[in-house]
């Protein structure tokens, strides 16, 4: 369900494609993302399994949303996203699992479900090089805590807080309890 060897090699080809789009060089993006030259390498020819947190970053070098670089840009848009057919992806380090909810090319939110383990943090700490972008996370279940640049919030089940993701974002799970929330983010135009 989670180690789909598919969805890594489409996250290596789409990084790829990013950095070419932008006429960025290994080096620009390693200066742009704060990951190494070497690193950035091996993601891109799927020889490294990324976790979020560098994810987050290659992702703030280049100007795109996580759920942008998740996306399968091959899928016909559909209205129907069946939950059998939907992507998961688990962060190696942490263990969250992100599910890709949406349908392929419809309206203009995305929404990605996480499950976050126990005691995980998730910290995305790079300067965004892309143009801001609205996001709400809706916690289902549990307690989050979530800081944003310098402000801390506690999510508790039902809550729901609205951010512009343009600065550092931590998510923390500080329960012995696994949280299972929503992220709902404005969808971002596709490139070519």
């Amino acid at each position: 369900m989670v180690d789909d060897p598919v969805l890594d090699q489409r996250l290596a080809e789409r990084l790829r494609r990013e950095r070419a789009r932008l006429d960025l060089s290994l080096e620009a993006l390693a200066e742009r993302s704060g990951v190494s030259r070497a690193m950035i390498s091996k993601v891109e020819r799927g020889e490294a399994s990324p976790t979020a947190a560098l994810l987050g970053r290659l992702c703030a070098g280049l100007g795109i949303t996580l759920v942008a670089l998740f996306a399968d840009d091959e899928r016909p848009p559909e209205p129907l996203s069946r939950g059998a057919d939907q992507a998961t992806w688990r962060d190696p380090e942490t263990g969250y699992v992100r599910r890709d909810v949406s349908p392929a090319g419809f309206g203009p939110f995305e929404i990605v479900e996480v499950s976050f383990p126990p005691g995980a943090r998730v910290v995305f700490d790079k300067a965004w090089h892309g143009r801001p972008v609205d996001q709400q996370v809706w916690v289902l279940d549990g307690v989050l805590e979530m800081t944003l640049g310098h402000t801390r919030y506690r999510l508790e089940g039902g809550d729901c807080l609205h951010m512009c993701i343009d600065r550092p974002i931590a998510y923390h799970n500080p329960t012995k309890r696994p949280v299972r929330y929503a992220v709902v983010l404005a969808r971002e135009p596709r490139h070519a």
